[in-house]
């Protein structure tokens, strides 16, 4: 696809939309998940739930078979896109407030589109630059004042920024690998296999904090399930299979500025200015690089 045409479909702004929605209100939802819930067992949980859900509804239409030869570039679009980001990105959001975790982890951006010219040759042109400024001053503004507060927590942040670089490094492999495998399998079979190393974590450290959660942790582990996990994960890799990864990467700033007022509205933070400058810098990011030129 030509740098000139690269920007997202009708289809793919269709999932765009409905996946900031999913994934950004999934923040807030995560901190009142793990109210109740030890880190690992929930989004071992999640994958492994999700991953069997996908699977299901994929094997209706095609088959679930991957060739022994496309094994080993799975397992690594595993370890980065799911367990690495996964792992990290929980304890982030344990340690710190859930809207500044999610402007954390979305720095992703910066590092996928250096890599993606690194890795995958790339062209950066004055049109992504302009994008990735927006963006990234988008999210520097949310950050805003809680600086002192992230530097508080800089177990957190080292985690978040981890997590950041772990699914941008995974979206650039991707693109790269580009398996013959339909999205839906390929999604249904990397929550599978990254759940196995979460649970057994899990089952080793988290055994004895187990309990019965009450009703709104388990309502939004429901929600993981089914919306974070079963469709978010394959809408988005629909999308970074559809665009150059400049394009996918930062069209998904719009996430977490809908993390933020999620976090408004579910947990009592009260945005201000800097959330309404953020969004006009945010939405000109995903404007800019997902609308295609005519």
């Amino acid at each position: 696809m030509s740098q000139k045409s690269a920007g997202l479909p009708p289809q793919g702004l269709l999932l765009l939309a409905a996946l900031a929605l999913g994934w950004g209100l999934n923040w807030p939802v995560m901190k009142i998940v793990l109210q109740d819930i030890p880190p690992l067992f929930f989004r071992g949980s999640c994958l492994l739930l999700g991953g069997l859900g996908v699977l299901a509804l994929a094997r209706r239409q095609q088959s679930l078979a991957i060739s022994s030869l496309h094994w080993r570039r799975l397992g690594w679009l595993t370890l980065f896109n799911i367990i690495g980001w996964n792992a990290l990105a929980i304890y982030g959001v344990a340690l710190l407030p859930s809207g500044r975790a999610a402007l954390l982890g979305y720095t992703m951006p910066l590092w996928s589109v250096l890599l993606s010219v690194w890795i995958l040759r790339e062209p950066l042109t004055l049109r992504l630059v302009l994008a990735l400024l927006l963006g990234l001053s988008g999210v520097f503004v949310l950050m805003g004042g809680s600086v002192q507060t992230l530097l508080q927590a800089p177990t957190g942040v080292l985690c978040m920024v981890g997590a950041a670089w772990s699914w941008a490094l995974g979206v650039v492999l991707m693109k790269r690998f580009t398996l013959p495998v339909n999205t839906t399998v390929l999604t249904g079979w990397m929550m599978l296999l990254g759940s196995a190393p979460m649970l057994l974590g899990a089952w080793w450290f988290e055994l004895d904090s187990l309990r019965w959660p009450s009703l709104w942790p388990a309502l939004g582990m429901l929600y993981n399930v089914t919306v974070a996990f079963m469709f978010c994960y394959w809408a988005w890799n629909r999308i970074v299979m559809m665009v150059p990864v400049a394009v996918s990467s930062l069209s998904s700033l719009i996430t977490p500025l809908i993390g933020v007022v999620g976090g408004a509205l579910l947990l009592g933070e009260q945005p201000g200015w800097q959330e309404a400058l953020a969004a006009v810098l945010i939405l000109a990011a995903v404007a800019v690089v997902s609308l295609r030129r005519s």
